[in-house]
């Protein structure tokens, strides 16, 4: 792929595969203030970004990290998906809540990480699913005892969980102590429970201590907050409120019919003065007073059902959403001086005005969350949040894309400049900000469900529950022009495709790992908990018959330690070496990797030969930090080899890198740890050198192994990023070097056999602007025609590409650090000459004039294929291409909801 040089694209569209709709939004939830503490006001070098949960329809949850790093207010690629937790088939989600695992430890002011937190879901049926976050299973399921399940709703303390059930009961379930128990049945309507929402929770009482009360001070400390009562939506056209104490109903709220027929509250919402806002079936937002349950304001708001509801921060908006595709926002206006009252539901003289409406969505918007979360207390408590950041909207439904929007109020905008933490634009008001569609992907941990056999021409396309191969032919003609410029919609009239295989699989969880091996011989498909592995064989007619290796389940069992029959065997990434005789596999729960031979045996039956451990073990890692042996200490190590030190800039005795400057840590700046509990991150990414020599493995919690198939041994590990990798790739013509993509596209480059980041690779220029792209980096391929990075004749351009675009960049067409091609040559000349006495940092050079400008023209942008799935190349100067525009998939969806304003009869 070098400059000038022709290459053929195939533009492949027939793929069908079809994202799933998004039912369910949830943020953290911050924990409570003490009743004894100050007011909590959360500064500048405080505020964190959290994590965002999404339910989608086809029963898999995604879990979502903000790509900026700790208290940077500003990221262009705002959240990505970093775990998926893939669904029993066939499920869905139609509820999600998540709440504190230990809410007393948390400070005030903290942001939970996921391991912090407990994920339930509802889909529908009658039981309610507690999910392991770490080991991405169900951990536990309970049955509501009343039927189907409408609603859950977490406490604001994060103690209990109530459950809106098909009986018209609201189950309250207590997670005090790690638990999933009932605690309590309220009493019974006789309508469903459609939605649920917590009233404020009162303080406390305290009083002077004894010295009886001595030993139950911490079991005080852990009851600063009692829940009053509860309010639920139901679908007899009422609101209604329950005591928490007694159990019993205490209010009921009727809301508008329409022609005699039951009105549907889809939502509802409580506020820390104890105003109750509800959505319902008529498209209407209304505000009740808590104490005399009585209408305050009504707005028409909508034209159709209102599906969902979300409070701002501060508490002074309300988002609104449904069937119409409108965000709505509402917004609390002061009408006079505020008076002193003593009730702790005091409310100030003021009322609701529709202040905004935007349509963000082509069709119904199931779900609204923002971030910073809102927490219903009453003022004199109320959680205050840094007024010249502004708010994240997220909103999801059929379009099946999650939308972010900034959503300040314009009165923050008149004391300061408020930071749009998306970057999408100056303003960041709700009404004039420009919102970002996140993009969204098509396989597990944020990768790619699509696969391709090069020398097989086989594209493989990987779906909930079963899998389609495509046959690529070759091309009949040749036409000379760049990238882009020769294109072959396969599809079209030449047929530059054929179908060869459809396949629908028996699995107990949504697909998680698909892969074809270069031959077109060997097919690896995985759900969470059983691998399949297929042996594809082709007729003189093109046709492929699929023979199953029914042994691998058992050859996968006995390679696990204490396993058994119902030992799962599925695994989280799969992937074959390039000469076709290896298959590694990530195991998705135990987090062993396996390497089986294919080619050992003539019956086709794979032979485990390797198990790694690495990623199981903790006495390399302190925190979520890699440590690695310091010069002169003895400590344990997980490998037969003694050095496994990754130097920094290319350093073979010292690291000349100012770790101030860099994010991820090293080995000198951590003591070491001897804990061996086993960790159980998932692995998510997997790469084999394009020799077949070097294996590269990354998991959830940030740790990369290098591991050497050749010897099949550990090689080294890699210091651990703060941000998740999304992408690994080994150069073509010089296998050692190696790719690493960051989710907020950072990009860094790694020298296997040296176990360096050389200094040449800091600051190439072109991989800065990368940077600034909206879309994370899904892969990197090279044209294997172009030359390595060691050739002067021919420079290595690298085509990173994302959901929305395709970047072309020349690795070695110079840094900021003057290390280029030209002189690349003579400083690892230097490196071997200097290896045995003192090592010196590389001359360092300001990035001048020219490079500013030699920087501009090696970063060649191109946005006209989107929304894509896949990037590779099939032979060199031939590139293939995957599509899915986003028109094909919303066209087999059902019409959106429209409404005619003029000339309707």
């Amino acid at each position: 792929m070098v400059d000038g040089t022709p290459v053929s694209v195939h533009r492949c569209r027939f793929v069908d595969f079809t994202p799933a709709a998004i039912t369910a939004l949830a943020f953290p939830p911050l924990p409570l203030p003490s009743v004894k503490g100050k007011r909590s006001s959360l500064k500048h070098k405080n505020f964190k970004f959290g994590g965002l949960a999404v339910g989608r329809a086809n029963g898999n949850i995604e879990l979502y990290d903000w790509t900026g790093s700790d208290h940077q207010l500003q990221a262009s690629q705002a959240w990505v998906v970093k775990k998926t937790l893939p669904g029993p088939f066939p499920s869905k989600v139609d509820s999600l809540a998540l709440s504190l695992r230990t809410p007393y430890d948390l400070g005030v002011d903290d942001v939970p990480s996921w391991s912090d937190l407990r994920l339930f879901s509802a889909g529908g049926g009658n039981e309610l699913a507690e999910w392991d976050i770490e080991r991405g299973c169900v951990r536990r399921t309970l049955p509501s005892q009343g039927g189907a399940i409408w609603s859950i709703s977490v406490n604001p303390a994060s103690t209990m969980l109530a459950l809106g059930c098909e009986d018209g009961s609201i189950r309250i379930i207590s997670l005090e102590d790690d638990t999933l128990v009932h605690l309590k049945r309220l009493d019974r309507a006789k309508s469903r429970i459609l939605s649920l929402a917590w009233g404020p929770p009162i303080p406390r009482d305290t009083k002077p201590k004894t010295s009886s009360d001595s030993d139950s001070d911490s079991d005080d400390e852990n009851n600063d907050w009692n829940d009053s009562w509860i309010v639920a939506g139901c679908s007899d056209s009422s609101i209604r409120k329950w005591d928490l104490t007694s159990g019993r109903i205490s209010d009921r709220m009727g809301t508008d019919k329409m022609r005699g027929e039951r009105t549907l509250v889809w939502a509802v919402g409580v506020l820390g003065d104890g105003t109750i806002i509800s959505g319902d079936s008529l498209g209407m937002v209304k505000f009740w007073d808590s104490r005399t349950c009585t209408q305050l304001q009504s707005f028409q708001a909508h034209g159709a059902d209102v599906l969902c509801l979300t409070i701002s921060p501060e508490g002074t908006a309300v988002y609104t959403s449904g069937v119409d595709q409108k965000v709505i926002q509402f917004t609390h206006i002061k009408t006079s001086t505020t008076t002193t009252q003593s009730s702790l539901l005091s409310r100030s003289p003021a009322r609701w005005v529709q202040s905004s409406s935007r349509r963000l969505h082509s069709h119904d918007v199931r779900a609204l969350a923002i971030w910073p979360p809102y927490s219903p207390l009453p003022n004199p408590y109320k959680r205050q949040f840094p007024l010249d950041i502004a708010p994240i909207l997220a909103s999801g439904g059929l379009d099946m894309s999650v939308v972010v929007t900034p959503s300040a109020l314009p009165s923050n905008t008149l004391s300061a400049k408020v930071v749009n933490p998306l970057s999408t634009s100056v303003v960041a008001t709700f009404e004039d900000s420009y919102h970002r569609r996140l993009a969204y992907t098509s396989g597990a941990f944020g990768g790619s469900a699509v696969c391709l056999a090069r020398k097989a021409r086989l594209l493989v396309c990987m779906r909930d529950a079963g899998i389609s191969v495509w046959r690529i032919l070759k091309r009949k003609r040749e036409e000379k022009g760049g990238l882009g410029d020769d294109e072959d919609t396969a599809g079209g009239q030449e047929g530059g495709y054929e179908h060869v295989l459809d396949m629908d699989l028996n699995v107990h969880s949504n697909l998680v790992a698909c892969a074809i091996s270069d031959n077109g011989e060997w097919l690896f498909v995985s759900d969470w908990y059983e691998s399949k592995l297929f042996h594809l064989e082709s007729n003189t007619d093109g046709d492929i018959k699929p023979k199953r290796i029914r042994d691998l389940t058992s050859i996968i069992q006995s390679q696990l330690p204490n396993s058994k029959p119902s030992t799962p065997t599925g695994a989280s990434t799969v992937v074959f070496t390039p000469d076709n005789t290896k298959l590694i596999i990530a195991t998705s729960i135990s987090s062993y990797i396996l390497v089986l031979d294919l080619s050992s045996s003539s019956d086709n039956e794979p032979k485990v030969i390797r198990r790694f451990e690495q990623h199981r073990t903790r006495n390399v890692v302190v925190g979520e930090r890699v440590v690695k042996k310091l010069p002169g200490a003895h400590t344990a190590t997980t490998t037969n080899e003694e050095d496994d030190d990754v130097q920094m800039d290319g350093g073979e005795g010292e690291d000349n890198v100012d770790e101030s400057d860099n994010d991820f840590t090293s080995s000198s700046a951590l003591p070491s740890s001897n804990s061996s509990k086993p960790l159980t991150a998932t692995i998510t990414r997997l790469a084999v050198s394009p020799d077949g020599q070097w294996l590269l493995s990354t998991d959830t919690s940030s740790h990369t192994h290098v591991f050497n198939l050749d010897s099949l041994q550990h090689h080294s590990i890699l210091p651990s990023f703060p941000i998740s990798i999304s992408t690994l790739s080994f150069s073509p013509n010089n296998p050692n070097i190696l790719i690493i993509g960051l989710s907020n596209n950072e990009v860094w480059i790694y020298d296997v056999e040296e176990k360096t980041f050389p200094g040449w690779g800091k600051g190439l220029l072109g991989l800065e602007r990368l940077k600034g792209l909206k879309d994370e980096i899904l892969g990197v391929t090279f044209d294997s025609g172009g030359g390595g990075l060691t050739t002067k004749k021919s420079p290595t351009s690298a085509l990173f590409w994302g959901s929305t675009w395709l970047c072309k960049i020349q690795l070695d067409g110079g840094s900021k650090s003057g290390l280029g091609s030209s002189n690349r040559a003579g400083f690892d000349k230097k490196r071997r000459r200097d290896r045995d006495g003192k090592r010196h940092p590389p001359h360092q050079q300001p990035l001048d004039e020219h490079s500013q400008q030699t920087g501009q023209q090696n970063f060649k942008l191109i946005t006209h294929y989107r929304p894509i799935l896949f990037v590779d190349f099939i032979e060199p100067g031939e590139l293939v291409v995957v599509e899915r525009p986003l028109v094909d998939v919303l066209a087999k969806l059902p019409p959106p909801y429209f409404k005619p304003k003029y000339g309707a009869s």
